[in-house]
């Protein structure tokens, strides 16, 4: 059983009373009094004004129940009618108080107070930075007798109607939104509504979350930066986990994910609890999930479904209650297809499913994430760098055009400012230096655009096996198309650079379909081109 703790002002005029206190409702007092609602703990919020009334409401509530602890929080507020000045203190307290929702629940008494601590209440409840429900305390409708307990309700009031909290809701959604961002200012429109989504997502659900992208577009940061913000708003209270399966091979995969017991297998010493058990109660994040085996797949999935799984060499399951999010690079849909990836579990994955854009797609981001990178540089190495006006200008010239391939995203990105960081003279990094990192890159750049080469490009797009089983004839035609599919806006405009010359001889009818019919010769489509 969870201990039960309310939290609520005091009463400095329904709980006053020196004479014949014993014969009038007082709320804060009723409140310990309520038929089939004990409480275990009370959190008392008031003034230094109001000393006394609150040790005479402490000694009155220890007489009607004594097994209720009391404990008195002096907030100092100089006016019980500015808004601004009520939400801030609560949102203080609410701030440096340590909430446990797993064993106790938690109940705002809104009876006391006035009208404006009340919405303050509302708001700081409906936006889970107060993990609890709200408690109204009414009079005892007949007087006659000795009970003055009263009665109760829980309540839960649709903040919408409220001009008031729905403003200051607003503002808690673009802090969790911002929040997401590490609290980079992203310029693009796609990526904000996106970072929204995600946001609202986070908080209202705890179904899995696709990630997809490409490599070093956030992925990772992305999926710690939402548990994060589950544990601010008291979502979870266990860890993150972290693991790339790209890196779970052969016979040690299971065990690593889901545990094993003592002498399961040799070397396994001692028994081991595994990821899936470290995530309980916390976030579970399995980057590269496309690269499971079908084993740990099928595992995942009844994990995910019942939250029990089997341990290695186990007679019985394990429990664990998490919440899964995914990243991954490639088309999960394509692998699902090939039959390298378990429909239904994609199918669980892909409820939410949200891709991340490449660096090169939102070139506007660039400047805002500079200086990011570089504060950051400056945390971890314990030094400032700064930039010249005319050295980050003539950097920003470059990374913002379109040759700038950026193939690594952020990571490239990061790389580049610790380079021109760690160079800098003086901690200040000048146009030699830009100059030199500029060389740096476009050699890189350069000699990944061996990359597109015919075999290269079908690999990366069909994988080694597929690309292998086509003739070289083929192979060169197809990378071509490939080529075109990716750089055009729609399947049209790719139809209309291809048969240039046959639309110009009035040998062409549509272009478009005689593309999809192409690209189908290969169970390739238009849309799956243009998201791997």
């Amino acid at each position: 059983m969870r201990r039960r703790v309310a939290i609520g002002f005091l009463g400095t005029t329904l709980d006053a009373g020196r004479h014949n206190r014993w014969q009038r409702w007082r709320p804060t007092i009723a409140l310990c009094q309520q038929p089939g609602l004990f409480i275990d703990r009370l959190e008392l919020i008031h003034g230094s004004g109001s000393d006394s009334l609150a040790k005479q409401v402490i000694d009155d509530i220890a007489q009607v129940s004594p097994a209720t602890e009391v404990r008195s929080h002096i907030i100092e507020m100089d006016d019980p009618w500015d808004f601004s000045e009520i939400y801030t203190s609560l949102r203080d307290f609410a701030r440096s108080y340590a909430f446990d929702p797993e064993r106790e629940d938690y109940l705002v008494n809104i009876t006391t107070g006035t009208h404006v601590a009340q919405i303050c209440w509302f708001l700081l409840t409906e936006a889970h930075f107060i993990p609890a429900r709200l408690l109204q305390l009414s009079p005892p409708k007949n007087r006659e007798g000795d009970d003055y307990s009263g009665t109760h309700s829980i309540i839960d009031l649709d903040l919408s109607r409220y001009d008031a909290i729905a403003t200051r809701f607003t503002a808690e959604h673009e802090e969790a939104t911002s929040f997401l961002k590490s609290g980079i200012a992203t310029r693009n429109r796609a990526f904000n509504t996106m970072i929204d989504q995600i946001e609202k997502v986070a908080i209202r659900s705890r179904a899995p979350v696709l990630l997809t992208g490409p490599t070093g577009a956030g992925k990772s940061q992305l999926a710690r930066r939402i548990y994060e913000l589950k544990k601010a708003q008291h979502q979870v209270s266990g860890a993150f986990i972290e693991v790339n399966c790209a890196t779970l091979r052969g016979d040690q995969a299971m065990p690593t994910l889901f545990g094993h017991v003592k002498g399961a297998f040799t070397g396994a010493q001692s028994a081991r609890g595994g990821l899936m058990k470290s995530a309980d109660k916390g976030i579970l994040f399995l980057d590269e999930i496309g690269e499971l085996g079908p084993d740990e797949q099928a595992m995942c999935l009844r994990t995910i479904e019942e939250k029990r799984f089997l341990p290695v060499g186990a007679d019985e399951d394990m429990t664990s209650d998490f919440q899964l999010l995914a990243g991954t690079n490639r088309d999960l849909s394509i692998a699902v297809s090939e039959g390298r990836f378990r429909e239904d579990l994609f199918a669980r994955l892909n409820l939410w499913t949200f891709e991340l854009p490449a660096l090169k797609d939102r070139k506007e981001d660039i400047e805002p994430n500079l200086t990011f990178e570089l504060r950051r540089f400056s945390e971890r190495e314990g030094q400032n760098v700064t930039f010249n006006k005319e050295a980050r200008e003539f950097y920003l010239k470059f990374a913002m055009a379109p040759e700038a391939l950026w193939r690594a995203n952020f990571r490239d990105l990061s790389a580049s400012v610790t380079r021109m960081a760690t160079l800098a003279p003086q901690g200040r990094i000048n146009e030699e230096t830009v100059r030199d990192e500029i060389g740096r890159l476009t050699r890189l750049w350069s000699s990944a655009r061996d990359t597109t080469a015919p075999d290269a490009l079908l690999e990366r797009v069909l994988g080694a096996e597929r690309a292998k089983a086509i003739d070289l004839f083929d192979r060169a035609q197809l990378a071509a198309v490939i080529a075109v599919c990716r750089k055009s806006s729609s399947m049209s405009a790719a139809g209309r650079e291809l048969f240039a010359v046959s639309r110009l001889t009035k040998s062409s009818g549509n272009d478009a379909d005689r593309l999809r019919k192409y690209l189908l010769r290969f169970d390739l489509s238009f849309e799956s081109l243009n998201r791997t």
